[in-house]
C-alpha cells in the first residue's frame, strides 16, 4: 500500500518536472500565466503582512519604551503633591517655632501646636491615610496590628485582646501602610 502511494507521488513529480520543462524557454523556466499570476499576489501578500508586522512590532516597542519612561517619571514625581501641601505646615511650625522663643504663655503655644498639627492631620486625611483607631479591648488582629509584647490581661475580657496601643498604625485606602504596635492579654 506504502509503496503504491510512493509510486504515485514519484509519477506526479516526473509529470511536473516534464511540465515545467515543456514550458520552459530560452531565457529559463517560464510559469503559466495564472500561476505567475498567484504567485504575485502570494508574495504581494507575504510582504504587505510582512510591512504591517513591522510597523505593529515597532508601535509595541514604542509603546512599550514610553509607557515604562511613563511609570519611572511617575515614581520620581508621585509625592509631589502631597510634598506641596506639606510644604504650608512646615511653614506654620518656623512660624510657631519663632513665636515661642518670645512668648511665655505656654498655653498659647500649645494651642498653636495643636492648630498647625490638626492642619497636618487633615492634609494626611485628604491624601487617604486613616489612623487605626480603637483598638483597646479588641481582639488582637495580626494582619492590621504587631504584638509588641504581653502583660497578664487585667479582666478576663482582655484576654488575647489589645490592652494598650503603644504606636498607632495607618490605613492608606484599604492597604496598611503602618502596623499598629499594641501591647496583648495573655
Amino acid at each position: 500500500m506504502e509503496t503504491k502511494n510512493q509510486e504515485q507521488q514519484e509519477a506526479e513529480l516526473k509529470v511536473d518536472e516534464t511540465q515545467l520543462e515543456e514550458t520552459s524557454t530560452e531565457e529559463g523556466v517560464s510559469v503559466p500565466e495564472n500561476e505567475l499570476s498567484q504567485e504575485e499576489k502570494l508574495t504581494a501578500e507575504v510582504a504587505e503582512l510582512k510591512e504591517k508586522y513591522l510597523r505593529l512590532y515597532s508601535d509595541f516597542e514604542n509603546f512599550r519604551k514610553r509607557t515604562a519612561k511613563e511609570r519611572i517619571d511617575l515614581i520620581k514625581t508621585a509625592s509631589e503633591e502631597v510634598l506641596k501641601d506639606l510644604i504650608p505646615v512646615v511653614d506654620d511650625f518656623e512660624r510657631a517655632f519663632k513665636a515661642a522663643e518670645k512668648e511665655a504663655d505656654t498655653l498659647k503655644i500649645q494651642e498653636g501646636n495643636q492648630l498647625i498639627f490638626h492642619k497636618l492631620v487633615k492634609i494626611l486625611e485628604s491624601k487617604g491615610l486613616t489612623p487605626m483607631e480603637n483598638l483597646i479591648g479588641q481582639p488582637f488582629n495580626p494582619d492590621t496590628q504587631e504584638a509588641i509584647t504581653q502583660i497578664p490581661s487585667p479582666s478576663p475580657e482582655l484576654k488575647g485582646a489589645v490592652v494598650d496601643v503603644v504606636e498607632k498604625g495607618y490605613f492608606l485606602g484599604e492597604k496598611v501602610v503602618r502596623f499598629a504596635k499594641v501591647v496583648t492579654g495573655a
